[in-house]
């Protein structure tokens, strides 16, 4: 299956991949949900929008063991690099990842569309300013902006808040010009994000599946599922389309 699903690949025009919680597992970030899931520890309520503004401190405190302390911390695993292995070499034109890890930038991909926005920038509340979040002190919550004094929050999509603009026109232009789909550790649950590959398969793309267990695509859009761990899969598809 995986030397079929480099060969869908080699002979693709536009080749997209599109990325969740589980490519960043092997990385020891948890996913949201399931099981071993941060929603499992911790009341989400803290990343609702109105919560936030009613209550910055306290979803700071939360927002900086998790984001920062924690995660921010992690560094990209096996199948971030392949992935950009394969962008560098030609085989794969775009990446969207629902993630806010900034993981597959640090691996080396250049084109990667966050879909949910990232960690790696605050926005003021206020001003709308945007400032790295490596140039702000977190040990000062909540952190404010140093041009209008406004409350900084990450630059990432809360629960009430719309998917930010160029990502979610880019990403939905991607399945409108994308004739193979690369899907890899995630479930299919969430929306919008879901919608983004069903697109792709009924503009025509191959769906190919990277999953330790079934999802919603599996059953559904996906035309090759390769069952296993991304780094392992993701590492040995690249070997294959590196010696064709």
């Amino acid at each position: 299956m995986i030397a079929e699903a480099a060969d869908i690949i080699m002979n693709a025009r536009h080749v997209t991949a599109f990325t969740g919680a589980g490519i960043s597992v092997e990385s020891g970030i948890p996913p949201f949900r399931g099981k071993d899931g941060l929603w499992n520890k911790f009341n989400p309520v803290f990343l609702d929008i109105d919560y936030f503004h009613r209550n910055p401190l306290k979803s700071w405190k939360l927002i900086k063991q998790i984001f920062y302390d924690f995660i921010g911390k992690s560094e990209p695993n096996a199948a971030h690099h392949a992935l950009a292995e394969m962008e560098k070499n030609g085989n794969l034109n775009c990446i969207i990842t629902q993630n806010i890890d900034n993981l597959h930038q640090r691996a080396g991909s250049n084109n990667v569309i966050e879909f949910h926005g990232t960690t790696r920038n605050l926005i003021c509340t206020g001003c709308g300013r945007v400032v790295p979040a490596d140039s702000i002190d977190l040990n000062h919550l909540p952190p404010k902006c140093g041009q209008c004094g406004g409350i900084l929050k990450p630059d990432f999509v809360f629960f009430g808040e719309p998917i930010p603009e160029p990502a979610s026109t880019d990403s939905f232009r991607e399945a409108d010009v994308s004739d193979v789909f690369v899907l890899i550790g995630t479930t299919g649950e969430i929306m919008p994000a879901s919608v983004i590959p069903v697109n792709a398969s009924r503009n025509g793309a191959k769906i190919i599946e990277v999953n330790v267990e079934q999802s919603n695509y599996t059953n559904t859009i996906t035309d090759v599922f390769l069952r296993g761990k991304a780094t392992s899969v993701l590492t040995e598809l690249l070997s294959l389309i590196e010696k064709t």
